[in-house]
């Protein structure tokens, strides 16, 4: 069994620094870097892809709404030849920086809210991934786990990655619990690493209600902006290879 670790990095701005990049880097295997948008700027997408390189992590484009007060975690309205363009862009902006340093686009993962705006608005999320396919047929589009986006994808010729949450609850139906509500996410690292061992080995999770949920794994969110993000992504790859699964690139998973 195999299975791609991601996280979000890239995300510190100028001055401001978020996030535990370089320690995390060390157990993921895929990276999901800031497009300048949502958080990042020129010369932290540089150093991200760079430091990368240097730990064999495949590379992504995370891009947002434009949005760098809200951390792109605030609802946008965009009519589809907007969103196409504004994926083309950022795409683009983060493959001078992977061009400049030897390295090809792995995949695209949108961020935050427009992230979860997908799985509501189809529209949306064909004009998003046909800004993917613009750039390359070939780049891995990352949407949550049995959702709309990830069936449209394949529809329209674009591979789509399957992603699931360590350190998320997850409603009946497959979807993320908000995260104003009680419980949304889980801090204690046995449980993150006993529910991600679930989700790539028995094809599931429990909800929040006790329900079951089944759940396709390709690639595990791991967050890198909290506290113990670190020792949360040592907890989760070491369980996993315990129970004898790989930790690979996403474009190994997805085929």
């Amino acid at each position: 069994m195999k299975v791609d670790l991601n996280s979000d990095l890239g995300e510190s701005f100028g001055r401001y620094r978020l996030g535990l990049d370089e320690e995390v880097m060390k157990y993921i295997s895929s990276a999901n870097v800031a497009t300048g948008w949502h958080a990042g700027d020129p010369l932290v997408m540089r150093n991200t892809v760079r430091l990368a390189k240097v730990k064999g992590v495949a590379v992504g484009a995370h891009p947002g709404y434009p949005d760098l007060l809200g951390f792109g975690r605030r609802y946008m309205e965009l009519s589809p030849e907007e969103a196409r363009n504004y994926i083309l862009y950022q795409i683009g902006a983060l493959y001078a920086f992977a061009r400049a340093e030897g390295l090809e686009l792995q995949h695209v993962k949108p961020h935050g809210a427009l992230y979860n705006a997908l799985a509501k608005e189809e529209e949306l999320a064909r004009a998003v991934i046909e800004g993917i396919a613009d750039f390359d047929r070939k780049l891995i589009f990352v949407t949550l786990s049995g959702s709309r986006p990830a069936e449209i994808a394949e529809e329209m010729g674009v591979k789509a990655a399957h992603e699931v949450f360590a350190d998320r609850a997850y409603n009946p139906d497959g979807t993320l619990v908000s995260r104003s509500k009680p419980g949304a996410v889980i801090h204690d690292k046995d449980e993150i690493a006993e529910r991600v061992v679930s989700m790539v080995k028995d094809g599931g999770v429990k909800a929040i209600n006790g329900e079951w949920v089944d759940l396709k794994a390709d690639t595990i969110c791991l967050h890198g902006d909290n506290p113990k993000a670190v020792e949360i992504a040592a907890h989760v790859r070491r369980a996993l290879e315990e129970e004898g699964v790989r930790i690979v690139p996403m474009r190994e998973v997805v085929r």
